[in-house]
Parts: C-alpha cells; sequence; structure tokens
C-alpha cells in the first residue's frame, strides 16, 4: 500500500485523503472520461523548511489543455494555486508524487461529454525510484493509438489501458518495461515514457508526429542537450536502428532518465556517457542548484 499524503483536495476543498470517495456510478470510471498530470516534489537539499516542484507552469498548462478535451474548463493558474495549497497543507517530508485529476464526475450512463457534471481533485503520495537504475525492454505486442482515433495531446486516462496491457504483458515475460510502436511500425514511447537513443554522439527521439506524448521531461532533456552543445534531431525511429543504438533511455515524471540496458535479447552498452551527462544536469536543475534554470523549479515554503 502506498504511503498517501493526508489532505486531498475534493469536491472543492481540503479533506482527509481517506474521505476523498467517488461513486461506484461515476461516469469516469467506466468510461475513462478523465486527464491527470503528474509531478515529483523534493525537500530543497539546501532548505529543510522548503519543497521544490519541477515546471509546475508547464504541468499545469498540459492538464488544462487535457481538461478542455473533456468539455471542461480549468484554467492552469488555478490549478497552480490549488497544488500550491495542497503542499502546504500536507508538509511532506519525503520525495513525493502529486497526482491531479480532471474527470467527468456525472452520474450517468451514456458515454458523452456534453451536459456531464466535470470536477477536479489532487491527491499525493511518497514516492522514490519509480523503475531500477537501469531497465530491460520488450517489444510490446500493443500498439500505441493513433491521433486521429484518439486525443494524444492530453493526458487521458482511457488510454492507458493500452500502457497497462504492455507493461504487464513485459513483466509477466520478465522484462521491467514495454516499449510501443505505433500504427506506422515506428518505434513511439514505453508505457508511461518518452524514449530517446544516441547514435553517433547525436540524441534522437520520435517526433510528436509518431503520436507520442508530449513529455515535459522530454521537453526538457531536448532543451538541457542543445544548451550543452548536443546535436538533438527528432524524426521517425525504426525498430532495428534501436537495437544497435550506442546509448538508449525512458524519460518522464516518475521515470525521470532511465537507462536501458537490454531490448529484447539485445544487450546495450554499458558505458553512457551522454545519458550520465544528462541525468547529472537534470537532478541539479531539479534540487535548484543550476541558476540557467531556476525559473523551472517552483519553491514552496512551509514554515
Amino acid at each position: 500500500m502506498p504511503n498517501f499524503l493526508p489532505i486531498a483536495y475534493f469536491q472543492g476543498q481540503f479533506v482527509p485523503f481517506t474521505h476523498a470517495n467517488i461513486s461506484i456510478a461515476t461516469h469516469a470510471l467506466h468510461y475513462g472520461t478523465g486527464a491527470f498530470g503528474g509531478l515529483r516534489g523534493i525537500t530543497n537539499p539546501q532548505n529543510p523548511g522548503q519543497i521544490l516542484l519541477f515546471r509546475l507552469d508547464r504541468h499545469c498548462q498540459r492538464l488544462s489543455q487535457s481538461a478542455n478535451f473533456l468539455q471542461f474548463h480549468l484554467p492552469a493558474s488555478k490549478i497552480q494555486s490549488i497544488i500550491i495549497d495542497f503542499v502546504k497543507k500536507n508538509q511532506p517530508e519525503q520525495s513525493f508524487y502529486i497526482r491531479p485529476f480532471v474527470y467527468t464526475s456525472d452520474l450517468g450512463i451514456a458515454p458523452r461529454l456534453h451536459k456531464m457534471e466535470k470536477d477536479f481533485f489532487v491527491y499525493g503520495l511518497e514516492l522514490g525510484d519509480y523503475l531500477p537504475g537501469e531497465v530491460s525492454c520488450r517489444i510490446s505486442s500493443w500498439q500505441r493509438q493513433e491521433d486521429r482515433s484518439f486525443p494524444l495531446r492530453g493526458k487521458i486516462s482511457g488510454a492507458y489501458i493500452t500502457s497497462a496491457l504492455a507493461k504487464t504483458e513485459a513483466v509477466e515475460s520478465g522484462f521491467d518495461e514495454a516499449i510501443l510502436f505505433n500504427s506506422q511500425g515506428k518505434v513511439c514511447e514505453a508505457t508511461g515514457m518518452n524514449i530517446f537513443m544516441v547514435r553517433e554522439g547525436k540524441l534522437i527521439t520520435p517526433g510528436f508526429d509518431q503520436d507520442i506524448l508530449e513529455g515535459i521531461t522530454r521537453d526538457s532533456i531536448l532543451t538541457i542537450a542543445k544548451d550543452l552543445g548536443m546535436v538533438t534531431v527528432e524524426r521517425p525511429i525504426d525498430k532495428s536502428e534501436l537495437l544497435i543504438a550506442d546509448e538508449v533511455f525512458l524519460s518522464g515524471t516518475a521515470a525521470k532518465i532511465t537507462p536501458v540496458k537490454r531490448i529484447e535479447n539485445y544487450q546495450l552498452n554499458t558505458q553512457r556517457p551522454i545519458t550520465t551527462q544528462l541525468r547529472d544536469k537534470l537532478v541539479a536543475i531539479t534540487e535548484n542548484r543550476d541558476p540557467n534554470y531556476h525559473d523551472w523549479i517552483s519553491a514552496i515554503d512551509l514554515g
């Protein structure tokens, strides 16, 4: 059982987490008509009385945009204000994860979005490493959805049945994680993470035209890499070149930067200079130790 933070935001107010319950008839539970965000919080290593949140504004903006797909107007500024209050009320002492969620709270049974009540809640839990230090991956038999049939620019909860199927398939066949391909047979992403590879010194990742999620950690890595003078390329990736890449890693809010050690039965290099450089830089930024990226960090005083 995860260690949940004691206070949640639910139905417009802060309540004990154990009191934040929905009806079994809730529309979103049946039809996946919800959208979520996720961001990490850590205690400032230089100031234990302060919590650091990474790119809070971008996370709130993306959730607000996701809510639009559900015909729910929820300003990013409102989400941000509630999350800051949420952190202050919980006074977390360990690294933690925040899960804001927008959903159709109506109790109707019709699969629709119009004339349906919508709502928004926030809860959190203590969270260390989401994945082991390095992972093995299998190529999933499940395929990533297409944007023409699913709004992939949002983190819509219903989309994650594919991720769940792929993750379980991978773990039950002896791997840590799965890599999904898109409908064109190109490398897309992992079950909840974007994917990068390094070939001949270039950092390469699938572009938005490959039906990927617009990952905030992904965007951060591309920005950091360019600032470090690395060549970055966004383009389709074939299966065969992934297997012979110099380095492969996954990225995401929960996973951060996680190196891939094996794909199917292909062992990858254990020397990962670019992955290591990017990971070390990202850690420094999230701990607010890099003055060039202070605007990516929201520091919340708990006093």
